[in-house]
Parts: C-alpha cells; sequence; structure tokens
C-alpha cells in the first residue's frame, strides 16, 4: 500500500543511522498492526470498500490539529490537478490492497508489496523519460523474478487476491512518483494534509455502494487502524530523515517476520518458504536500485558542482585582464591594501594633481 510521508521539521537534516533504523522497525511493526486490523474487520463482514473510507476518516481526523496550526495556507497550492491524480490513483491502490487482504493470507500480501519501489522505478523510466542501464535493468528483472517465486504461477492457485496485490503494487508506485512531483513545490505536511482532504470524499463514494453500519465490536478496530496507520507513517518518515533512502529500505524488510507473527498467532497463517525466498530476492532487487539510483544522484551532482567552479575559475581568470593586475600597496599607516593597477594609478594622478594645486600661489586681489 502506498505510503504518504511527512516530514516533520525536528527532524530535518539529521544523521543518525542507527536511531533512523529504530524508527524505521517500529514503523514496520504498527503498520503490521494495520495490516492486522484490516484483515480483523474483513473477517469480521466490513466491506474493504469501508474499511478504506474509515481509514481515511480516521487519518484526516489525526491530520486535523495542522489545519489550527497552519490555517488556510495549508491549502495553497497550485497543484491541485496534481493531487486529484495522485489521490485517484492511490484510491485505486488502497482498495486493491484491502481487498486483496480479505482474499488471500496477509504474509503474501505482505510480500508482493515489497514490488513497490520496482514499479515507481518502472514508471519513472516510461513516464518521466529517465534513463536506465543495463545493471538497473537486471535488477528489475531480478525483482520480478522474486514475485514470480512468490506467485509460483502453474504451481500454485492464483485468485483475485493475488491480481489484486500485484495492481495495488504497480498504482502504489505509480503514486509515489506523483507524490515526488508534488514535493516539488508543496511541503510534505501539506501534501499529506491535503491528500486526505481528497481521499475522505473520494473513498466514500464506493463505500456508498455497499454500505452498511460496522457493528459496534468493531469500532476498536476501526480506532486502531487509525492509530496504527499514524503512528507507522510518521516513524517511517523520522527514521528515513536520519539515514539514506537505500540503507532505509533494507530494513523494511523487518515487517515480514512481525506479519508473520502475527499472522500465525492472530489468523492461524503461515508463510511458506518460497514466499521468504521471493521477499529475499524482491527486497535485494530493491535495495540494489535504490543505491545505485543514489550514486546516480550524486554523480550528476558532483558534475553540477565541478562545471559550476570551473565557471568562476573562468570568470575569476578574465576579470584582472579587464580590470587590470591586483597590486599591494602599503598606506601611510601600514596597512596592505590589493587594488588593480587602474586604481592605484587614478590614485596616483589625483594625489599628484592635489600636489600640484598645493604649490601654486593665488595671485592677490587689489
Amino acid at each position: 500500500m502506498p505510503i504518504a510521508k511527512s516530514l516533520p521539521s525536528p527532524f530535518l537534516g539529521r544523521n543518525d543511522p542507527v536511531a533512523g533504523a529504530m524508527w524505521i522497525i517500529f514503523s514496520m511493526a504498527t503498520l503490521c498492526g494495520l495490516t492486522a486490523c484490516a484483515k480483523a474487520l474483513s473477517m469480521a463482514g466490513v466491506h474493504p470498500f469501508q474499511v478504506v473510507f474509515f481509514r481515511n476518516l480516521f487519518a484526516a481526523i489525526v491530520f486535523s490539529p495542522l489545519l489550527f496550526y497552519r490555517g488556510m495556507a495549508l491549502f495553497d497550492t497550485g497543484q491541485l490537478p496534481t493531487y486529484g491524480i495522485r489521490c485517484a490513483v492511490a484510491l485505486v491502490s488502497m482498495l486493491l490492497w484491502f481487498y486483496s487482504l480479505s482474499k488471500i493470507p496477509i504474509g503474501e500480501v505482505t510480500a508482493i508489496t515489497f514490488l513497490t519501489p520496482l514499479c515507481g522505478t518502472l514508471g519513472a523510466i516510461f513516464l518521466l523519460g529517465e534513463r536506465v542501464r543495463a545493471r538497473r535493468w537486471t535488477a528489475l528483472a531480478i525483482g520480478f523474478l522474486g514475485a514470480l517465486i512468490i506467485l509460483r504461477p502453474g504451481l500454485s492457485p492464483l485468485g483475485a487476491g493475488h491480481l489484486a496485490a500485484l495492481l495495488s503494487t504497480i498504482s502504489g508506485g505509480m503514486s509515489a512518483i506523483l507524490v515526488k512531483q508534488l514535493t516539488a513545490r508543496d511541503d510534505p505536511n501539506k501534501i499529506v494534509f491535503l491528500t486526505h482532504v481528497f481521499l475522505v470524499p473520494m473513498s466514500l463514494i464506493p463505500a456508498l455502494f455497499v454500505w452498511g453500519w460496522p457493528p459496534l465490536s468493531t469500532v476498536p478496530l476501526l480506532l486502531g487502524m487509525g492509530a496504527f496507520a499514524t503512528l507507522g507513517h510518521a516513524s517511517l518518515v523520522r527514521g528515513y530523515s536520519m539515514m539514506d533512502a537505500s540503507l532505509a529500505l533494507t530494513f523494511e524488510f523487518s515487517k515480514l517476520p512481525f506479519t508473520a507473527i502475527v499472522a500465525y498467532i492472530f489468523f492461524n497463517e503461515t508463510i511458506d518458504g518460497w514466499t521468504w525466498l521471493g521477499a529475499f530476492v524482491i527486497i535485494g532487487s530493491a535495495t540494489y536500485i535504490a543505491r545505485r539510483e543514489a550514486q546516480v544522484r550524486a554523480e550528476a551532482k558532483a558534475q553540477l558542482l565541478a562545471a559550476a567552479n570551473a565557471d568562476a575559475s573562468a570568470k575569476a581568470a578574465s576579470e584582472p585582464a579587464r580590470m587590470g593586475a591586483h597590486l599591494s600597496v602599503v598606506d601611510g599607516n601600514g596597512m596592505r591594501h590589493v587594488k588593480t593597477a587602474a586604481a592605484r594609478q587614478s590614485e596616483m594622478a589625483h594625489s599628484a594633481r592635489k600636489a600640484g594645486g598645493k604649490g601654486r600661489k593665488r595671485p592677490r586681489r587689489h
């Protein structure tokens, strides 16, 4: 499921990989709680479309104090069409993800969603025209091989739940690309707030077609889902703000062991060895792609910096030719000054005129 990330200002620019790893592991545990609540709600008879609506509603309530803190400036954006498209794609991803939870074991859903970064890379290639060389294409192919290991088409029965999980992962990758475009002009907190402002009414529409008031016994699950979602997303952002994204991605794999524990204790589900193997292959591929993209960005930044330094050096070299060579001059108080030859020559001419004026005698008036 796609995650909208907001970056709390107290953690901007901090570099603490150990603390970042702890935040991400905590996030994976709490997001596993979100998954468990959603699974339990579907087993209690709450339709997945309604689960999506309540998940967005409670998230919007949690983020509502931001409106009192920042006022109507939160709605000031020039990217409303992009928000609309991004929220539509995110809603499709959510609907498919919650639907898949109601059909297949949560361990399989979790493993399949590790493909999201790979789908985001593919989207950047085909939608944004990003250039990718052979090594990243190979990593992408290996990552999708991991998905085949999990699904084992032809050897294991595939159903609507598996297809929904795959489509959710693909749309989640597309949503991540749109989030990157939004961050070019809007701050993360504004993006998260406006996303939920859009998603609440948008998710209500499909929920109305299957509407039925949830049993009172499911209220704790609904509240828990909102709490787990808020804690999970906030801690995930803190973790990513403290370490490199390529390193942070490796710790997201901790979600699968947490999922295995929850699935076994609460739902009597087990994760087979093929799913573990496929998840390892996917996370390894995704980690390599993230590290490679970070390396490419660093190389591009170094090239831009070198070009800027070359331009500055060229301008500095041409300056003496235009203004004259620089001279070191000591004044009458023993202080040394650096001046151009032209400026020094002008000062000497001015001093000569001044001295000549003092030497002339003014004629007397009779």
